[in-house]
């Protein structure tokens, strides 16, 4: 069904039918203005799209950084030609109300035509306790989330909007900068309840891991034929000993299991979780070393598990190393692959 005032979400027909490799902006790890050269240097190195995390705070301390996405993403846009660009992911349920993301998301299509789409997720307590808000359990989050994303649809529509719903109030506004092209929007989802609720109202999924059960429960529930993203943690250093480090030391909450990472409210607690991990049991949650053969292994699980895109995130300080890694040894791998 077209969308009102002719505007379009950029259709399936767009994309390659093959297997797309991206790059994670880290906004825990990294300051702005370099997480702006790091999407021009990984659309240069041959990545066709990237996700920037939106937070609050860090999940460490020693991480230290957490930008304000959207400035970013404004800076992002007139520093790229060709990368598509989205968030992984933003809440648009306490922190933020959806009016307002709905407007952000709209200036940033609007910046780069064509490149943006909006990833959404039911958020954190780490960023999402800051204004005071009581954080509700997944199944209230989940409501949360559907409604917000009504409420950034009904603006998208153009025109004098009001809505008066369980969660969010809207009344008499009106997003004039419109893109001439709607971005499309992206459901997180690390369960199955999330997965249901991505492919029932997302246009595509983001998920953190290769599950084939996962991306079927999408796919079930009316993902068949939309996009498939899934992040892929690594650690690329000369050594594998130096990547086990390097991970423990900047990324050590990736040996967490469960629910902590949704329910812990303060980057201490982290801290504290992760007190006792081990460089082992961090890596065995991401592909540490130099090897190319296992960094290619580990893309292949998840086209296995059906993802049509998978994007990298780099732990650590070095970057450069990691592009040009990648664009001499994996990206040519998986340049004819299809999903």
């Amino acid at each position: 069904m077209p969308r009102p005032n002719g505007k379009q979400p950029k259709g399936k027909n767009q994309r390659s039918p093959g297997i797309e490799l991206g790059y994670a902006l880290s906004s825990e790890e990294h300051r702005p203005n370099d997480l702006v050269q790091y999407a021009r240097r990984a659309e240069e190195s041959g990545f066709t799209f990237a996700l920037i995390s939106d937070h609050f705070h860090p999940w460490t301390r020693r991480q230290g950084q957490s930008a304000f996405v959207w400035s970013v993403l404004g800076a992002i846009a007139h520093n790229t030609e060709r990368l598509q660009i989205g968030t992984g992911v933003t809440c648009p349920t306490i922190r933020t109300h959806p009016a307002i993301i709905a407007h952000a998301a709209a200036t940033v299509a609007s910046m780069m035509p064509g490149r943006f789409f909006l990833g959404v997720g039911t958020g954190e307590n780490l960023n999402e306790h800051i204004l005071g808000d009581k954080w509700p359990e997944y199944d209230v989050r989940a409501e949360m989330l559907r409604e917000a994303v009504a409420v950034i649809r009904l603006l998208w529509q153009g025109g004098s909007q009001s809505h008066y719903g369980m969660f969010y109030q809207l009344e008499n506004a009106q997003i004039f900068t419109l893109p001439e092209e709607l971005p499309e929007i992206y459901f997180a989802a690390g369960g199955e309840k999330a997965a249901e609720l991505a492919g029932e109202l997302g246009d595509g999924l983001v998920a953190t891991s290769p599950e084939n059960k996962l991306v079927k429960t999408f796919t079930d529930a009316g993902g068949k034929g939309k996009p498939r993203y899934g992040q892929l943690t690594v650690c690329y250093a000369r050594t594998a000993k130096e990547a086990q480090a390097t991970a423990l030391k900047w990324w050590p909450n990736a040996a967490l299991e469960g629910e902590l990472s949704q329910e812990l409210p303060l980057p201490a607690h982290f801290e504290q979780a992760t007190k006792n991990v081990t460089a082992e049991q961090v890596c065995e949650s991401m592909t540490c070393g130099p090897d190319p053969e296992k960094h290619a292994q580990a893309i292949q699980k998840y086209i296995d598990a059906g993802y049509s895109h998978i994007y990298i995130h780099q732990v650590g300080p070095d970057q450069d190393s990691f592009f040009e890694f990648y664009a001499r040894e994996i990206l040519p791998r998986f340049q004819n692959v299809y999903a």
